[in-house]
């Protein structure tokens, strides 16, 4: 991180002074509305401008920061040093520098005090900044979904990743935590541009993440499986990949299940679609060209499939697009 924004963020703000002055608590109306004690929940309203989607604020040190929920997504970037929090009660993630945490609005985050150099970046993103986010991205992928549906899920869903050596995320984060900070207007579309752009770049380094983290081995296999299927949803078979990752069949598909709520079956046909989709409106092959470049030996059972998915069928869609 660039060194004038990592002294900006390692300024003392006046909570932590008071924290520091002898305040053993968070001061809760800074954080929501209507104040419940055992049952706090961080609202927008409180750290959202009106009209801004997206915002940060460094979290706050030298506290224990009690069990809570938010009304919006949070994506909690460590700068430097480390924090630890427990989600759900029962789960404890070390944030090491250069680490991501994705928590979608129905997780519980409780926090454990951070010393002076342990400097944490929350961003405060509003559900609907990632439309913008994710329709500026070409091509459907199951990685991306992967991703993206942490942020909606009913469930208490979070994503742990380290990013530290994936430098063009690196850089796209200081890239939007300079453009908050300097807070100038009409600003979403630069954030929301930046954010499609580190999706991009997760969805691309996805096989190298989390690779020196032995606590996130199942989150390790799944990205795994899943750039197995982005690269080779033609031919690709379960088999296949559980040789690669020696590891016995029924164990992917469980693993798959859990994670994804998919089987391999259901992931691959999946990607077979969002190719077809994609080239049905990027390129002028014929139906029958497509049907073979994506591996599909069963016309009428894809042009089931398709209308499932789409609502309609391949010549369809395509005309629907012109």
């Amino acid at each position: 991180m660039h060194p004038d924004l990592l002294n900006k963020l390692q300024a003392i703000t006046p909570e932590e002074q008071a924290i520091l002055d002898g305040n053993q608590n968070i001061q809760p109306n800074l954080y929501t509305i209507a104040p419940c004690a055992g049952n706090l929940t961080i609202d927008s309203e409180r750290l959202l401008q009106k009209g801004c989607l997206i915002d940060i604020r460094p979290h706050t040190r030298f506290v224990h920061f009690p069990k809570h929920r938010h009304n919006f997504v949070e994506v909690v970037y460590m700068c430097s040093g480390s924090t630890t929090h427990i989600i759900n009660e029962s789960e404890r993630i070390i944030l090491q520098q250069g680490d991501l945490l994705f928590l979608n609005q129905n997780v519980q985050q409780e926090i454990l005090p951070a010393g002076k150099n342990d400097i944490a970046v929350n961003f405060i993103i509003l559900p609907e900044f990632f439309n913008k986010t994710l329709s500026m991205i070409e091509q459907e992928n199951i990685l991306r979904d992967f991703l993206t549906s942490t942020l909606s899920s009913s469930s208490a869903y979070y994503l742990h990743i380290s990013a530290k050596n994936i430098l063009p995320v690196q850089n796209l984060l200081d890239n939007m935590i300079w453009t908050l900070f300097q807070k100038k207007a009409k600003t979403n579309v630069i954030n929301q541009t930046t954010m499609g752009l580190m999706f991009m770049n997760l969805s691309a380094f996805a096989d190298t993440l989390n690779k020196s983290q032995p606590d996130q081995y199942e989150q390790n296999m799944v990205f795994t499986i899943l750039k197995y299927i982005e690269t080779n949803y033609r031919c690709g078979t379960l088999t296949e990949i559980s040789q690669q990752l020696e590891r016995p069949t029924y164990y992917i598909s469980r693993l798959l299940k859990k994670h994804t709520n998919k089987n391999f079956k259901e992931l691959l046909q999946e990607r077979k679609l969002q190719q077809a989709s994609y080239l049905l409106l990027q390129t002028p092959l014929t139906i029958e060209n497509i049907l073979e470049m994506i591996g599909y030996d069963n016309s009428s059972y894809f042009y089931h499939r398709f209308k499932e998915k789409y609502g309609c069928s391949p010549k369809e869609y395509r005309l629907k697009q012109l």
